[in-house]
């Protein structure tokens, strides 16, 4: 579920902790759950971190990146159920890779904990980042857009507003629940053809794009029922309490009382949206 706002809260909490201090172990966690991704091998990924400086703790769309001295970067992707802390994992049995710091602070580890497996751990070579995960292969980040990124990049595709906004190549970090949350908030319906945004509509959805993410962010990321998603310090999100649309089916819309939220499936993702005022 990690989305941008879960994402940049996990680099805002561990940043303090990691950059600039040097890793000088790595262990793979005893787990009897499905394996990650980790690429290179362990040992060899072992060999490529183990006396490396972390220059810089970053976001690159829905991935923690950590820029290192000799200029490799480490890219986690925490997918569905993966987070990155300093303490406090929900349990021990999902506990994926620790990376240990040197020095005495108040944490010096960090972990990779992830309940399902999905996630992804790469250490890539330099330049090979921009290479793999550029421009070409990556949107630009959804909080660097302007309403002009918008209006090129939506009136270039038929696909509905919702589909696109998925779109990792077209606009990167906004996923499933903060695409319905965006599209309510600028009164859009989630089936409207991209091509087929006004312009008045594209200013809207500038607005509330910025206005939901940041608003997340501030927040700490949203926790949903099944309680996965944990900050750095594995403390729940409060966004969830801010939500106007998503997994709220059936509910009388907060925005127009008037309307009752609907869901309907898009690329098969469930959408969330009150048809009384958003058009």
């Amino acid at each position: 579920m990690p989305e941008l706002p879960e994402v940049e809260t996990m680099v805002r909490g561990i940043r303090p902790f990691a950059e600039g201090r040097r890793i000088v172990a790595v262990n793979r966690c005893k787990t009897h759950c499905r394996p990650i991704s980790v690429v290179p091998a362990m040992n060899r990924l072992v060999k490529g971190l183990v006396g490396q400086s972390i220059a810089t703790v970053r976001r690159l769309g829905k991935r923690v990146v950590l820029d290192l001295e000799n200029a490799s970067s480490l890219v986690i992707e925490p997918r569905m159920t993966g987070l990155m802390l300093l303490a406090n994992p929900p349990d021990v049995a999902h506990l994926r890779v620790e990376w240990q710091l040197d020095g005495q602070r108040e944490y010096n580890s960090i972990w990779f904990w992830d309940r399902r497996g999905l996630g992804t751990i790469r250490l890539y070579a330099p330049g090979q980042l921009t290479r793999q995960l550029g421009p070409d292969k990556l949107g630009p980040d959804a909080l660097s857009f302007t309403a002009d990124h918008w209006r090129q990049r939506l009136h270039a595709t038929r696909r509905a507003v919702k589909v696109a906004l998925l779109d990792q190549k077209l606009i990167a970090g906004i996923g499933n629940l903060y695409a319905s949350e965006i599209l309510h908030l600028a009164g859009i319906d989630p089936r409207r053809s991209s091509q087929k945004l006004s312009s008045p509509q594209i200013e809207r959805l500038d607005q509330a794009a910025r206005r939901i993410l940041e608003s997340a962010i501030e927040y700490e990321g949203s926790t949903l029922g099944d309680g996965t998603y944990r900050n750095a310090l594995s403390q729940s999100g409060r966004y969830q309490n801010k939500h106007r649309v998503y997994m709220r089916e059936g509910e009388s819309c907060t925005t127009c009382r008037q309307g009752v939220i609907v869901r309907l499936v898009q690329a098969q993702r469930s959408t969330f949206y009150c048809p009384k005022c958003q058009h």
